[in-house]
C-alpha cells in the first residue's frame, strides 16, 4: 500500500509528513518508525493488512476507566513506533519492522471487524505498538468498525502531525494517550517532544468530542520525583482540565533498560499528588499484588 502523507524529493528520496519527525528517507531505507519504506521514490506502508498481535481484552486493560466499563475490546497491534523510549515496555513490537515476522498473514479490516463481532466485542482497539505509524491500516479499521456499529479505541503516544491526526481522530471514540513526562523527559529519553502530544489531546477533546484518558509510566529516578510530577500535573490541568481520567503505571525493566521496578508506594504517592491537584479519577496499573493503603 502506498503511504499517505509524504512528498517526493530529488534523487528518489521522499519526506514522510505523518509525524513531527518529518523523516527524509533514501531509496530502500525506512523512517524512524521502521515500517514506512522508500521503494523507488514511493513511500510504502509495509504494515498494511499485516497485524502482528490480535487479542480480546477487557476495556479496562487499555487502560480505559470510563469508556464502556465491563465490555470487551478487540485489540489489534502491528510493528513499529516513531519514538525511541529507552524504557519501552513493549519493545518486541515497537522496535522492529516487518522484517521481524516477514511471513505474517494478511488480514483485512473487514476480517478483523468480523472477528471482533464473533467474539462479542463492543469496540476495536488500535494498541500494543504505536498504531499511528500504520496510519492507512488504522484508518481503514476505524472506518470499518464505525460502519459496523462498533466503538473505536486508540492507545497511542500521540506523536502525530496535525493533518493526519485530524483525519484519524475524527474516527476515534475513545483514546488513552501516553503522557510520559515533562518536555525535557521526552527529549532525553524518548526522542520526541511534549507539545505535539498535548496539541493532539486538546484537539481530540475540543474538536472531536472524544473520550480522553492519560497514562504515565513512572520510572524510579527519572520521572517520579514530586517536582516533575507537579510540573506535568499542572500542565495537564491547565491544558485539559482536572476531569480527564489519569492512570499511573508501574515500570518493569524491559528493552535493555535497567532501572529498578517501580515500588507500589511511588504510585500511591502520585495518586495522592494528583488528587491534591484536583484530579478526580486516578487509577493505578501494572502493580504486583500488594495492599492498597486506600483499602486497608
Amino acid at each position: 500500500m502506498e503511504a499517505r502523507y509524504y512528498r517526493k524529493l530529488e534523487h528518489d528520496a521522499v519526506q514522510c509528513t505523518l509525524c513531527p519527525h518529518r523523516c527524509v528517507i533514501a531509496p530502500g531505507a525506512v523512517g524512524r518508525c521502521r515500517v514506512r519504506r522508500n521503494r523507488g521514490g514511493r513511500l510504502i506502508a509495509e504494515t498494511w493488512n499485516r497485524p502482528a498481535a490480535l487479542q480480546v481484552d477487557p476495556i479496562e486493560k487499555k487502560p480505559l476507566a470510563c469508556y464502556r466499563p465491563g465490555s470487551r475490546t478487540f485489540s489489534i497491534g502491528t510493528f513499529g513506533c516513531n519514538l525511541r523510549c529507552a524504557f519501552c515496555q513493549n519493545d518486541q513490537l515497537s522496535r522492529h519492522g516487518l522484517e521481524a515476522a516477514p511471513d505474517l498473514p494478511e488480514v483485512s479490516a473487514q476480517e478483523l471487524i468480523a472477528l471482533a463481532r464473533r467474539y462479542g466485542c463492543e469496540s476495536v482497539a488500535l494498541t500494543y505498538n504505536e498504531p499511528t505509524v500504520a496510519f492507512e491500516y488504522a484508518l481503514e479499521i476505524a472506518r470499518t468498525a464505525r460502519a459496523a456499529g462498533l466503538g473505536t479505541v486508540l492507545v497511542s503516544n500521540g506523536f502525530i502531525a496535525e493533518e493526519p491526526r485530524r483525519e484519524l481522530y475524527a474516527l476515534i471514540d475513545a483514546a488513552n494517550i501516553d503522557l510520559k513526562g515533562p518536555d525535557s523527559f521526552y527529549r532525553r529519553y524518548c526522542g520526541g517532544t511534549l507539545e505535539p502530544v498535548l496539541a493532539g489531546c486538546r484537539s481530540f477533546r475540543n474538536d472531536f468530542d472524544g473520550h480522553l484518558e492519560l497514562t504515565t509510566l513512572l520510572i524510579p529516578g527519572l520521572n517520579d520525583a514530586e517536582p516533575e510530577l507537579l510540573e506535568l500535573l499542572e500542565r495537564v490541568a491547565g491544558e485539559l482540565g482536572t476531569e480527564v481520567p489519569l492512570h499511573f503505571s508501574a515500570y518493569f525493566p524491559a528493552g535493555g533498560f535497567t532501572a529498578p521496578p517501580t515500588p507500589p508506594e511511588t504510585l500511591y504517592r502520585a495518586r495522592s499528588l494528583a488528587r491534591r491537584c484536583g484530579f478526580r479519577c486516578v487509577r493505578l496499573g501494572n502493580l504486583p499484588f500488594t495492599p492498597d493503603p486506600e483499602e486497608t
